[in-house]
């Protein structure tokens, strides 16, 4: 018999009986959802992605496992920074939460590189928790041109590291249109609107012009 397979039943078991035992007691009003609480369910929900990772981990076959796991501690994270009382509490966890599920799409890219499609959603979700963590800093225009960089980098990356022996150019086209709005965005957070615009007219328009051209040198 599978010791690996026994050690993670026990675990799922101790964790399904702790949850039912909190759901029980606050069912019948005997628990609250106080700070003390929270640390709990903080507790329970990063050994629940603790269970899904040692699950990866000993059988590398099973990497969706990866994806609850991230998620689980993310979410075990927030809860942990709520319960701090700090102001900015729901910024971070907000950001540690979407970088955590986003680290499960890049883990399961590194894992196997077929896997490309998980740059995608690792390159979004990294974004937003960037996102997130300059909200409180910069004004609205800088946060738009951020995400719009962030999205235009993900598509980047496809370009770079999807099928490094045949690039998948059709990358390119949304990166360089999400790169521009992103650098518009920025701009517009400043007073180097009117020397930005022209440039990434002439930008784009170069890239249009040399496309043909290397077209015909083919």
């Amino acid at each position: 018999m599978n010791l690996k397979k026994i050690d993670l039943n026990i675990g799922w078991g101790i964790l399904l009986i702790v949850l039912g035992l909190l759901f029980g007691l606050q069912s019948l009003g005997l628990v609250g959802t106080g700070t003390l609480w929270g640390w709990v369910w903080a507790f329970i929900f990063g050994a629940g992605g603790l269970v899904f990772l040692y699950w990866f981990l000993s059988d590398r076959e099973q990497w969706w496992a990866v994806i609850p796991g991230f998620t689980l501690l993310g979410l075990g994270a927030l809860v942990a920074l709520g319960s701090t009382g700090l102001r900015l509490a729901g910024e971070l966890g907000g950001a540690l939460f979407m970088g955590s599920i986003a680290a499960a799409f890049w883990v399961v890219y590194l894992r196997n590189r077929a896997a490309w499609w998980a740059i995608i959603p690792g390159g979004v979700l990294a974004t937003l928790a960037l996102v997130i963590l300059a909200s409180n800093l910069v004004s609205g225009e800088a946060v738009g041109g951020l995400f719009f960089l962030g999205m235009a980098a993900t598509f980047g990356l496809v370009y770079l590291f999807a099928n490094p022996e045949r690039r998948m150019t059709w990358a390119l086209i949304p990166g360089a249109i999400l790169g521009v709005m992103g650098l518009l965005l920025l701009a517009a957070s400043s007073s180097l609107l009117g020397y930005l615009w022209p440039l990434a007219l002439i930008g784009v328009g170069g890239y249009l012009v040399l496309r043909v051209l290397m077209r015909r040198a083919e």
